[in-house]
């Protein structure tokens, strides 16, 4: 008689936390999505000292002790934070103080993370809509996709029932994407809406009424083909589907003003061999409102580090 394999434990989500109200932010939402999952939630908390220097060198004559309990005291508050945030069936929370440098931590434990949260911008970070070194260091150079949850997103207010948003392009590179997004929007019981822009083309180039019709039936048709096979695997999520005769980034960002997560590709079609991050998933990044997840392809995983 064949004996049922054991389930495959989810990889754990990986949380960086520096104190600051956004790493907050950030662990409350990852902790919700641990929550949805039934995966572990990872909290990170760096005590390296200044870039460039060794850990030994960098806390030379400071009172180790007290690092160590500030670092203590910071995961605690976190916990509690989390704890609130998804009081009933939570996840179950590890910890870790590290001497690495965050960026470095992350990266590292991305290897073996289903996915790492950070917030837009940590303890003395400046200027609206522009990432934070952190932010943008991971999401560059992780080995799992990276969810970014910006300052304006409202953990206890988001309403819980608007749909999760992806970008499709119709290549390989939206796979990874379309994955996550479907999981997303099945474990939170709403919709999926599905974003498809096409008109990224050059200055001045003028197309014909009839023209235009043609594409824009031709890239219904890519849409269509790339969605089957998904709303067949995902039959609890309803799809709303959008073609957009705009620039990818428009669109999306348009889409996001009515969602509660947005995921997108770490490439779009027209991206470039190597390329860790494409101009449309680095741009979303920075300037939607809300959660996005930047899916990695495993070209991208193969070239991090």
């Amino acid at each position: 008689m064949t004996q049922p394999r054991p389930a495959v434990p989810i990889p754990p989500i990986i949380v960086g936390i520096d104190g600051s109200a956004m790493s907050h932010r950030a662990a409350a939402w990852a902790a919700a999505d641990a929550a949805l999952y039934g995966c572990r939630l990872h909290l990170v908390h760096s005590v390296a000292g200044p870039s460039g220097l060794g850990p030994g060198v960098a806390w030379a004559g400071i009172d180790y002790g007290w690092v160590h309990a500030e670092a203590e005291r910071v995961l605690a508050e976190a916990t509690e934070i989390v704890r609130a945030a998804v009081p009933d069936d939570g996840p179950t929370i590890t910890m870790e103080i590290t001497l690495q440098h965050t960026v470095t931590d992350l990266v590292e434990l991305s290897k073996s993370a289903r996915l790492v949260v950070v917030g837009d911008r940590g303890l003395g970070a400046v200027g609206r809509g522009l990432l934070g070194s952190v932010s943008s260091a991971v999401l560059h150079h992780a080995h799992c996709p990276v969810a970014i949850v910006h300052s304006a997103t409202a953990t206890d207010t988001q309403p819980a029932d608007l749909p999760v948003v992806v970008g499709v392009d119709g290549t390989a590179n939206s796979v990874p994407a379309l994955e996550i997004a479907f999981e997303e929007a099945s474990r939170r019981k709403v919709g999926l809406t599905a974003v498809h822009a096409w008109s990224d083309l050059s200055a001045g180039l003028e197309v014909s009424i009839t023209g235009w019709d043609a594409i824009h039936d031709s890239e219904a048709a890519v849409l269509a083909e790339t969605m089957a096979g998904w709303t067949q695997r995902y039959p609890d999520v309803a799809v709303h589907r959008i073609l957009a005769r705009n620039s990818p980034t428009r669109a999306l960002l348009d889409a996001a003003d009515h969602a509660q997560l947005v995921v997108v590709g770490s490439h779009g079609r027209g991206g470039f061999t190597g390329m860790l991050i494409g101009s449309t998933s680095n741009s979303l990044a920075h300037a939607v409102p809300g959660p996005i997840i930047v899916a990695r392809n495993p070209l991208s995983r193969d070239n991090a580090g």
